[in-house]
């Protein structure tokens, strides 16, 4: 057993230097994996580093002091370990939860990115055409009456257009903000379908589509806000025709099932495609099939019609799912029935 201090100092590094190099290779192989696994890693290496630089110290002696060291680090192992295991699931489950919340921030990002590029590019379009017509009313180019009128009715409906699409912008921010308040009552959605379908079927007859609806005869009560279901279904309806070819059906239905209130859009048109699936309800989706000949006058054409229609459904505690069928695609929304919408 050495006496001097240099000895000492040799002798304990002697001992604690390969507990410290096993220990870095081990944190080395656990690294990416389960971090219980790493903090329990950390805690033992200074434990037995002391350990060993002991043995090395005493000589391999084991007396009475070596005991009582022995029992110490033993205790301070049996409550050092399990207290590094469970720091070490708090700390993953914070880093698992940061990681989704950056990923969450970056997908938040990209969509603003998208969405400003998508209006920047909308609005030039109607703004552009605007001008245009009101540069050639007030320089007289154009002076026959027919010919003003025309001018006129189409500088109406790109200004409906652009009114459209700041009513797009607007609810997108109260949704993002989480502003959007919406007043509660009960609901039945097969009356929100009949106003639907009256609304939008002589849209769907000017594109060569017919609309129609299949109700139950009992009932499909809801807590929600009549106008922001309406809305969602509407949307749903709009993005229907605009993807299905003339000739084609788009088939709005209700029902009930297991405490929950479906109502589904179904259309006969090319489907989505696998790339799009994914990305159906993120604002400033378009995707890729064909628009109809009547997707023109749909409104603001601003790719946020699905995005605004999953906000209004998750506002209403439901979801709102998409996928393709054997012929066509079909949205449906999902909302509690008032009995256990009451309950929330």
């Amino acid at each position: 057993m050495p006496t001097d201090t240099p000895g000492l100092i040799g002798y304990a590094l002697a001992g604690t230097l390969p507990v410290v190099v096993i220990g870095a290779l081990l944190l080395r192989y656990t690294r990416g994996r389960a971090m219980t696994t790493s903090m329990a890693v950390l805690v033992l290496i200074p434990t037995l580093a002391t350990l060993c630089g002991i043995v090395a110290v005493s000589g391999l002696m084991f007396g009475a002091e070596f005991e009582r060291t022995a029992v110490v680090l033993a205790v301070v192992t049996a409550v050092t370990v399990p207290a590094a295991i469970l720091l070490g699931r708090a700390q993953a489950r914070a880093t698992v939860w940061e990681r989704e919340m950056l990923e969450q921030e970056r997908a938040a990002e990209r969509s603003r990115r998208e969405l400003v590029a998508w209006v920047s590019h909308d609005l030039r379009t109607p703004l552009a055409g605007i001008r245009a017509m009101g540069e050639a009313l007030e320089d007289g180019v154009v002076t026959r009456p027919e010919e003003v009128r025309r001018y006129a009715d189409q500088i109406v409906r790109e200004t409906n257009r652009l009114s459209a699409m700041v009513d797009d912008l607007f609810e997108m921010s109260k949704i993002n903000a989480g502003a959007l308040q919406l007043h509660l009552e009960p609901v039945d959605l097969r009356e929100v379908i009949d106003e639907v379908l009256a609304t939008n079927r002589p849209t769907a007859a000017r594109a060569g589509i017919t609309l129609s609806a299949t109700q139950p005869a009992d009932k499909v009560l809801v807590a929600g806000s009549e106008r922001a279901l309406g809305r969602v279904l509407t949307n749903l309806v709009a993005n229907a025709i605009a993807h299905t070819p003339p000739g084609g059906r788009i088939d709005m239905s209700a029902g009930a099932a297991d405490g929950q209130a479906w109502a589904r859009v179904d259309d006969t048109g090319p489907g989505i495609s696998e790339t799009d699936l994914p990305r159906i309800f993120e604002v400033a989706y378009r995707g890729s099939s064909a628009r109809s000949p009547g997707a023109a006058e749909l409104g603001s054409s601003s790719g946020m019609g699905l995005a605004i229609a999953a906000g209004l459904v998750a506002a209403h505690h439901g979801d709102i799912t998409a996928r393709n069928r054997p012929e066509g695609a079909r949205f449906e929304i999902r909302l509690p029935l008032l009995e256990s919408a009451g309950r929330r």
